[in-house]
């Protein structure tokens, strides 16, 4: 740097550009891959916007490199005028710089898979599994089709160092120890060179320059076409800003509306006339028309049991015939059915308590949640009712053990209970194995003379996929993401086959629900298939006649149907309503930092750092209709934002409470 002082360019910024541009050639190639791996939503359309989507990921890329130079630029240009610079403050940026780089690179690998199964570029939700490190460890490593982004973060993190050591030592390890003396036009473009490049560094950090805003998440949805609208963004990018806002004060509570107009909102909507009898302004008294049935419950939550996989809404592969049998015969089934998040403790704690996903929020894990919650499960032991849950794996993992039996589960049945050498990853036994166990707990309480209350997570359709080889199931050829369909569909098969044979099964309701869906031939930036999931209520004994329901329904109303279809008295504490004797004109859900709103017509989508779309989504239109029809727009945003702040609210004040019946 010093012999170049009077060059246009001294070396020390011509080491920082030649690395960001290393870094911009690195950042491109998972970007690029992404894109290969989802041609099939570009190929219809111009070349012109995935030529936009790629020049935005280039302004992104852009921004993350400016963050990673800034410290290096301020102490080299530093170093630069000493007369005595110490070369391990040269070595020192240089390490500091390249482990920078590799952080990022890491995490635009992980993306890849990471926005496959979620359809969302990373987030700090990749978080929330963190505090159980070891089983997190074991999913990843357990399932082979992470290994290419892992060996490709790799290859990439090798050949950028090799090839930003060779760059360093040709630009910095060989300066000399004294700078020479030099004039003042020497030092005076030397000071302009560095002023110039510090402001190029802070317009690329930026990443605009317009003088309102910097560059933001919105920036990215340039079209009305999805995928190309999150090419573009740089996943360190969105994980830091994730995790910048969740760490903001305000942040910690959801403010998306006033509190009291929230409330009011949502007792109109649900027609809560305010009861001075109870503590909570939700609560009311709600006694079914039908008469009294104590028949038992078991309730089977099937992990990412998206709608699309079944035959009965119209796969062709017809992967699920036993799900499919249970929906047409005896069966209460309905077809517009939504899970309330995308992740599996959204499933267990909406269906179960009737509460909605608060965005990024871990409902089950969170200082807020250590209260007791009314529900399923305090509604049914009010009526004297046993309960038990059954996983698969640790019961620690989301905190679903400790947070189910603080809510009234009398027992938790997990991976320490089955054999052990039936444990065949971290996500412990296959299902069938959780089925074939559970069976001696159910004819052990079915004994006592009391009704019982039975929860069923499983999780064979989730990675890491162990399709059991010694058992009477082979699937058909395919890939493994088909076949585990097949399998968890044969388990459940395997199930019900064995309870038909018990003494409790003609007084049993057999209840079949996901905890959510999957990332199947997206269509907007929310995933309907995501969302959308069967519910069936199955019982040969008190449903002679198979009945379907188009009526709008989310997890949210599981709670009240089925105290409704049981004929029990409750207080209804939530935002669920009993979709046997009520209709909803709308239901909602969220996805970490998206919120989406249906209707019977419109579907709209609520981004916590984007824009907002209105969509027809029955007909799978792309046209976005926001601004023409403004008063649409407007009613189903404050639907779904009154929803979440009351949400919110009643949490906050403690008023999710049991409530006895008066």
């Amino acid at each position: 740097m010093r012999q170049t002082i009077s060059s246009i360019l001294p070396a020390h910024l011509r080491y920082l550009l030649l690395v960001y541009l290393l870094g911009l050639a690195a950042f491109t190639l998972p970007r690029l891959v992404l894109l290969v791996q989802h041609l099939d939503k570009v190929t219809d359309l111009p070349l012109t916007i995935s030529l936009t989507a790629l020049w935005m990921g280039f302004r992104f890329d852009t921004v993350i490199s400016g963050y990673f130079l800034a410290i290096p630029f301020l102490l080299l240009t530093g170093l630069a005028v000493l007369p005595r610079a110490p070369r391990r403050g040269y070595l020192t940026t240089g390490v500091l710089l390249n482990l920078l780089y590799i952080v990022g690179f890491f995490a635009a690998w992980a993306d890849v898979p990471y926005f496959n199964y979620f359809n969302s570029r990373l987030t700090v939700a990749a978080l929330q599994w963190t505090d159980t490190p070891g089983f997190m460890a074991k999913m990843i490593f357990q399932d082979y089709h992470y290994y290419p982004y892992l060996l490709a973060f790799i290859f990439t993190a090798i050949i950028f160092s090799l090839v930003h050591w060779r760059i360093y030592r040709k630009y910095l390890s060989a300066l000399p120890a004294l700078t020479p003396p030099g004039g003042w036009k020497i030092w005076a473009r030397f000071i302009s060179v560095s002023l110039l490049a510090a402001a190029l560094l802070f317009l690329g950090i930026r990443g605009r320059v317009a003088v309102k805003s910097p560059i933001r998440w919105g920036t990215a949805f340039f079209s009305p076409y999805p995928f190309p609208n999150q090419l573009g963004l740089n996943p360190v990018y969105t994980f830091f800003q994730s995790w910048l806002e969740s760490r903001k004060p305000e942040q910690q509570r959801l403010h998306l509306m006033d509190d009291r107009q929230a409330l009011a909102l949502v007792q109109e909507y649900l027609q809560i006339s305010p009861d001075s009898a109870f503590s909570s302004p939700l609560a009311r008294l709600e006694i079914p028309p039908q008469a009294t049935r104590r028949a038992n419950l078991v309730l089977v939550l099937m992990e990412n049991m998206a709608a699309a996989k079944m035959g009965l809404f119209g796969n062709p592969e017809q992967r699920t015939p036993h799900l499919d049998s249970l929906a047409t015969h005896h069966s209460l089934f309905f077809r517009n059915f939504y899970s309330a998040g995308i992740h599996t403790y959204n499933g267990i704690y909406s269906t179960l308590f009737g509460l909605p996903a608060l965005l990024n929020k871990h409902p089950m894990k969170s200082t807020e949640s250590m209260q007791p919650f009314a529900g399923l499960i305090s509604a049914l032991k009010a009526h004297h009712y046993q309960t038990i849950f059954f996983a698969t794996h640790d019961e620690q993992f989301d905190n679903m053990g400790g947070f189910l039996s603080f809510n009234g589960v009398d027992r938790v049945v997990s991976q320490k209970d089955y054999p052990a050498g039936e444990v065949r990853s971290t996500l412990g036994v296959p299902d069938h194995v959780m089925f074939r166990e559970a069976l001696p707990y159910l004819n052990k309480l079915g004994q006592s003379g009391q009704p019982f209350l039975a929860i069923l997570l499983t999780a064979s359709d989730h990675g890491p996929y162990v399709i059991p080889e010694d058992i009477p199931f082979h699937p058909r050829p395919g890939d493994i993401r088909r076949q585990i369909v097949e399998y968890a569909d044969w388990a459940l098969g395997y199930f019900m086959e064995m309870a038909r044979r018990q003494p409790w099964y003609e007084n049993t309701v057999f209840v079949f629900a996901a905890d959510h869906g999957t990332n199947i031939n997206p269509v907007y930036d929310l995933p309907l298939s995501y969302h959308h999931i069967p519910f069936i209520i199955h019982s040969p004994a008190l449903i002679p006649e198979n009945r379907e329901f188009d009526k709008l329904g989310g997890q949210i109303d599981v709670y009240p149907t089925l105290m409704g279809f049981l004929g029990l008295p409750f207080v209804n504490t939530t935002l669920g309503m009993d979709l046997l004797h009520r209709k909803r004109s709308k239901i909602f859900f969220s996805a970490d930092n998206k919120l989406g709103v249906l209707d019977e017509e419109f579907f709209y989508i609520w981004r916590r750092n984007g824009r907002e779309s209105l969509y027809r989504y029955r007909d799978r239109d792309l046209t976005d209709y926001r601004d023409r029809f403004p008063e649409r727009t407007e009613e189903l945003r404050r639907y779904g934002l009154s929803m979440l702040q009351t949400a919110q609210v009643v949490i906050e004040k403690k008023w999710v409470a049991p409530q006895p019946l008066p």
